[in-house]
């Protein structure tokens, strides 16, 4: 029987629906622990049973339900999996997705920029421990943070420093993009710190994904436009691919900072290269979890 403190452990958020769905089976099919996040208790539920039938023998599959738009549920949810679990190998910060209109939460965050980003600025934060022993027993690489961006956060011209959230400027796609180009700013910041500690940082874009809840919750407008891009859409599957293969494979744990899509290399925006952004994003961003009293 396979000794469970053996298993290489994966941490991944979003993994009720889509891609990160799709990654956590890959993972479990690779007889790995998936320890999935989901906000939705229905869904977690369906998922962890789907999981949990496609793992392969030894390999475990379980689910946390929450909802990391909120900074005390991410809190909770990250004692939960240190309570779960004594190593993180691969932490895949993919949650995410677009709203409507402009949503705040109890805790005075914009939904969007709370959700994809700085809920996964806190559990990342919170579950470093975990990594880092699981890098001092493996080397350099053993232990990787990636993170789910999108080529959206090209068109993100930088972040407003007098409105990180875009709260008095407000639009569905503007705020999602701003998030996304936040995800790729914090991945840089990541890359820097933990140089020295052998932890690996990467950020990648999917694709098109029209087969999951990305944009369920978005206005109309932004609906009916991906509804046009199904000639150069891919399958939550496709996209995971990328995702397993930074999380699994020797080359990408060779380096850190990179953003990847398709397995290659891929451009970022002048924006995402800016380390200065990095840095400030990185000092605002603690400032805004401390506000919510986590």
């Amino acid at each position: 029987m396979t000794n469970q403190n053996d298993l290489r452990v994966a941490v991944v958020t979003g993994a009720s629906s889509g891609i990160g769905k799709a990654a956590a089976k890959a993972l479990l099919t690779q007889g790995w622990r998936v320890i999935g996040l989901g906000r939705d208790a229905g869904r977690c539920a369906a998922a962890e049973l789907e999981l949990r039938a496609a793992a392969a023998f030894g390999a475990k599959a379980e689910m946390i339900c929450a909802d990391l738009s909120l900074m005390a549920d991410t809190a909770r949810a990250a004692r939960e999996v240190t309570a779960r679990t004594g190593r993180i190998d691969v932490l895949i910060n993919n949650a995410g997705g677009v709203g409507k209109e402009l949503v705040m939460t109890p805790e005075g965050n914009e939904a969007t920029f709370a959700g994809n980003h700085l809920g996964h600025f806190l559990l990342t934060r919170r579950l470093l421990p975990l990594l880092r022993i699981t890098a001092a027993s493996g080397g350099p690489g053993a232990a990787r943070i990636i993170a789910v961006s999108s080529v959206g956060h090209h068109s993100c011209p930088g972040i407003d420093w007098n409105d990180i959230q875009r709260i008095r400027n407000f639009n569905s796609g503007g705020a999602y993009t701003n998030a996304k180009l936040a995800n790729v700013l914090f991945t840089r910041a990541l890359a820097k710190r933990l140089a020295g500690e052998g932890i690996v940082a990467h950020a990648m874009e999917p694709g098109v994904v029209l087969a999951s809840n990305f944009v369920s919750h978005a206005e109309e407008s932004m609906q009916r436009y991906m509804a046009t891009l199904t000639d150069v859409a891919v399958t939550p599957e496709e996209a995971a691919d990328t995702l397993v293969w930074l999380a699994t494979a020797y080359e990408p744990g060779q380096s850190s900072g990179g953003y990847y899509y398709r397995r290659q290399i891929a451009p970022i925006s002048a924006a995402a290269q800016d380390d200065a952004a990095a840095e400030r994003l990185w000092i605002e961003s603690e400032a805004l979890v401390a506000r919510a009293g986590a």
